[in-house]
């Protein structure tokens, strides 16, 4: 397999994560429009916007469990297919929302449907996609020192990229269609998620399943549960809390967001102005997870993330560094506005070079082929209740630090979001091992060690009628050497 083949399955795998980004960054936007078309309805209060911001996430979690346990018993690609026709389906249903004669409700209550079911096509990418992408890593024609470089690209990046688009296409589309056809700026910033969703469907098509899951999963047999949680259990709990804190974390932060665009546009109104530096804001990441992904290969993931190496602070105690850094000193910064976007722009590279990055290769490379996809399912699906939680918990602790419209109310969050950072890289360093070139294979050999020593019977292993098993491929070595 040639260099550019091997790149380009792993892009084919992971792309797709491009539609997370994009489906959680367009609701944004929309929620501004709908806020906007109908101000003398529910849809202003918290009963209808902040469900409609949040129900994706729901789903989210429903596509990740459920499809974790997909990948490993019926097919990475199987599940990957799935995963992408759904997300065009309902990217397309999403902009055809409307309620009888226009009733607001009831347009509310179909977009809501679709954003649930688009939801479980999304968490679906994540043990399928971002799993089947690791695994294609290790394959023929990938430098050993570019594995991880390119399954961050193919996977973290593309969610960043999602966010940015996201947040272009709706100031694009008010550009053409301006105040007078706003229904139209939001249905048709729904409906063209399901264009990428599509081709990634088509890029599909002819794909096979990785080789080392032909040849180690359990597909045809049952998964020795107990056996697998005895052995991973200390992994997936310190990837699954911090994965939890981090996506608990980046919300509160989001306020920021909102403080840049009101000091600089003296609280404008104008969906120009919004939507303008809606794609500034998300632009932020772009930096960090691209220079995050030359990073990790040299240092690890693990050291990426969370560790002190080579005498340079990394991801979490960095980031938690630059929050403790805006917080303490928010009111001069919120008074030279230049300096804030400065020093935010960093905050959120820094994430992107962290943990952003880090988490999905750390749960994607660190349990066998047999329970892969339900391993990084359920680290994943943890990490996306703690930004549901998030999203309703830190608008209380604003509250009760005073409110929005105090300095305590604006800073205390972020004081203890400060702080759990450094708890999650605390987590990681004590309960995350790190991560090897090639180390996938060397943990499927491992795996099938542990399990023929406690009695189970590893012959049945990989897909019934593969010839790519462990005693063929060293037959086939024993051939090459004669």
């Amino acid at each position: 397999m040639g260099r550019l083949s091997a790149v380009s399955l792993i892009f084919a795998c992971g792309t797709a994560l491009f539609s997370d980004g994009y489906a959680n960054g367009i609701i944004g936007a929309v929620n501004t429009i709908l806020t906007r078309l109908y101000p003398g309805s529910k849809f202003g209060t918290q009963s209808y916007s902040d469900i409609l911001t949040s129900i994706a996430f729901a789903g989210t979690v429903c596509g990740m469990l459920l499809f974790g346990w997909i990948s490993d018993k019926v097919g990475r690609k199987a599940g990957m297919m799935s995963a992408a026709l759904i997300v065009a389906l309902f990217s397309a249903l999403s902009a055809g929302s409307v309620g009888m004669k226009d009733n607001v409700s009831g347009t509310i209550a179909f977009l809501c449907v679709c954003r649930f079911i688009l939801g479980i096509g999304v968490g679906a990418e994540y043990p399928c996609g971002s799993v089947s992408a690791s695994e294609q890593t290790e394959q023929e024609g990938i430098a050993k020192n570019a594995q991880h470089r390119w399954l961050v690209l193919a996977t973290n990046t593309m969610i960043d990229v999602g966010f940015v688009i996201a947040a272009f296409v709706p100031l694009v589309l008010y550009w053409i269609f301006g105040d007078n056809h706003l229904r139209a700026v939001w249905g048709l910033s729904l409906g063209l998620g399901a264009i990428p969703a599509f081709a990634v469907l088509l890029w599909r098509l002819r794909m096979e399943e990785p080789e080392c899951y032909k040849k180690n999963s359990m597909k045809a047999v049952r998964i020795p549960y107990g056996l697998a949680l005895a052995r991973y259990w200390k992994s997936l709990l310190g990837l699954s809390l911090a994965w939890f804190i981090y996506d608990f974390i980046t919300y509160p932060f989001g306020i920021y967001s909102s403080t840049i665009t009101n000091n600089v546009t003296g609280g404008s109104s104008s969906l120009t102005v919004v939507f303008g530096w809606a794609v500034v804001i998300n632009l932020f990441d772009i930096p960090g997870t691209v220079l995050g992904a030359f990073f990790i290969d040299y240092i690890g993931p693990k050291n990426t993330m969370a560790c002190i190496t080579h005498r340079q602070i990394f991801g979490l105690l960095s980031q938690a560094v630059i929050g403790f850094i805006m917080s303490g000193l928010y009111s001069p910064l919120t008074n030279h506005i230049a300096a804030f976007a400065v020093v935010y722009g960093i905050f959120l590279s820094l994430g992107e070079l962290g943990p952003g990055n880090c988490l999905g290769v750390l749960a994607a490379k660190t349990a066998p082929t047999a329970v892969r996809g339900q391993f990084y399912g359920i680290a994943a699906a943890i990490g996306k209740v703690g930004a549901f939680v998030g999203t309703w918990v830190f608008p209380q602790i604003i509250n009760a630090f005073g409110g929005s419209k105090t300095e305590k109310g604006n800073t205390g969050p972020f004081w203890i979001g400060s702080g759990l950072a450094v708890v999650s890289a605390l987590v990681t360093f004590l309960l995350v091992k790190p991560l090897t070139h090639d180390g996938m294979k060397a943990e499927d050999e491992a795996f099938r060690q542990y399990l023929e020593e406690h009695g189970f019977d590893v012959s049945v292993m990989g897909i019934p009628g593969n010839v790519s098993s462990a005693a063929s491929d060293m037959e086939k070595d024993d051939k090459l050497a004669a």
